[in-house]
């Protein structure tokens, strides 16, 4: 009973997020003036994306919703409630709740965490066992998992630690200036990502880092077209630091991308 009404929650969470991603992402220089703090165009669309690619996430989730396949992508929507809350919490002086896409976000994330505080409640207690299923995990895969969870970790250890003035807030990385806000926000989002895959390392089964990436590529997809859209805003000669910003998701997409191709998005276990 518990997993199925998460399952509902679930679905809930895609449309939420969808509801707040489409015109972020579609409309970002009207949606900036509507949102949760002061934002450029270009950092809302952003934002959109990865509300977007959250609501394809859900979706996929609820979709192929078989705890066995699915939990780590839940446990990672769970994770990016709590902490862009905290980050929401921290900087609850600058929050415009009086915007329409304020205070869509603000309960849009209110029901993320509450959907992840249930999932933890109903895995202590009805936790699937994990046995191996379908194809083994490669000594390929459990490498890029490191490698994903160092390399994304040191972005959001970054997010949290970096200060006004230092190379993330200044247009370095990221091509535009960013408040603090919104590079916490940004921390929290890549911590959410790193640690979302940590359950892989003891993962036995290849299906479930397979459904992983597949239903975290919109994310891939979504931010790396919110910055080409922009591409006009970096300056890769006078800050080449902007090539780490770009070549993390070209990267990621393009390898993610073959082995979704290769292998496909990862099957559930037979009932």
């Amino acid at each position: 009973m518990a997993w199925r009404a998460i399952r509902g929650l679930t679905v809930l969470e895609a449309v939420a997020f969808a509801v707040i991603g489409v015109p972020l992402f579609l409309a970002p220089d009207t949606a900036a003036g509507s949102f949760a703090w002061s934002v450029s165009p270009f950092v809302a669309m952003t934002i959109g994306a990865w509300c977007l690619g959250n609501a394809v996430l859900a979706a996929i989730t609820a979709r192929r919703w078989s705890i066995r396949l699915v939990y780590t992508t839940g446990f990672y929507l769970g994770l990016f409630g709590v902490f862009e809350t905290a980050v929401v919490v921290a900087f609850r002086d600058k929050l415009a709740l009086t915007q329409p896409l304020g205070w869509a976000y603000v309960a849009t994330l209110v029901l993320t965490v509450a959907t992840g505080v249930l999932g933890m409640f109903a895995w202590v207690t009805h936790a699937p066992r994990i046995a191996p299923f379908g194809r083994p995990v490669s000594r390929a895969q459990e490498a890029a998992t490191v490698v994903f969870v160092v390399f994304v970790g040191s972005l959001a250890a970054y997010g949290f630690i970096g200060q006004a003035g230092g190379i993330g807030t200044t247009g370095e990385v990221f091509p535009e200036p960013l408040t603090l806000f919104s590079l916490r926000a940004f921390g929290a989002f890549y911590l959410a990502l790193a640690l979302g895959v940590l359950p892989l390392m003891r993962e036995p089964s290849a299906e479930v880092a397979l459904h992983h990436g597949f239903a975290s590529y919109g994310l891939i997809v979504l931010i790396t077209a919110a910055a080409l859209v922009n591409f006009e805003a970096f300056d890769l000669v006078a800050r080449p630091g902007g090539w780490l910003y770009l070549g993390a998701y070209l990267v990621v997409g393009a390898v993610v991308g073959l082995v979704l191709i290769r292998s496909g998005p990862g099957r559930p276990p037979r009932q």
